[in-house]
């Protein structure tokens, strides 16, 4: 569903280990839970456009899952790769069916899509994208979904960011898995 009556919102959604790590040091994410209760079909359907960074884009914004997952992944995959995708990147920018590459401007490219019709926008990282937009006030709320796992190490999910950002808790969920959700809106 469109909201015409408000500039569309951009969703930093991910999952992050209790000590905040997105990755494990070797680029892992074996660790993250598909609990079926988290409902990421309903995540999905709220959105309509994905922003990727290069890396996160060659990594998961053409992934294939392999034939044998369950119907219900191979849904996910195809509600995620029917989303018109916006790649950050400074040295690429080939031409790619529902793919629009992005190298400068970003403040004012994002800000014309926010207030395009459409629906909310998911901001899926990596890290130095996110950093790039919580830096430039573009995310309008964070949700993190804590795994029940330390890593010890990996990447970390926030880096150089360069003021502090309050939050505003709005919404808090608990799965069977362990996994907690928490739903932030950034106060301005």
């Amino acid at each position: 569903m469109v909201n015409s009556d408000r500039p569309r919102r951009i969703l930093l959604d991910l999952a992050v280990t209790l000590d905040g790590f997105i990755e494990g040091p070797k680029g892992e994410v074996d660790w993250c839970i598909m609990d079926p209760d988290m409902d990421f079909k309903n995540f999905l359907q709220q959105i309509d456009t994905i922003l990727y960074g290069r890396k996160s884009y060659d990594l998961w914004g053409k992934y294939k899952p392999d034939s044998d997952v369950s119907d219900t992944e191979n849904e996910i995959w195809e509600l995620v790769h029917s989303k018109e995708k916006y790649v950050f990147s400074r040295t690429q920018n080939r031409p790619e069916n529902n793919v629009t590459f992005i190298s400068e401007n970003i403040e004012n490219k994002i800000t014309k899509l926010k207030n395009m019709p459409g629906k909310d926008i998911w901001l899926y990282g990596g890290s130095s994208l996110i950093t790039t937009f919580i830096n430039l006030g573009l995310v309008d709320e964070i949700r993190l979904s804590v795994h029940p796992i330390i890593l010890g190490e990996g990447k970390p999910l926030f880096i150089d960011i360069k003021q502090r950002v309050n939050l505003n808790l709005v919404e808090t969920k608990r799965f069977s898995s362990g996994v907690v959700q928490l739903c932030y809106q950034l106060n301005e």
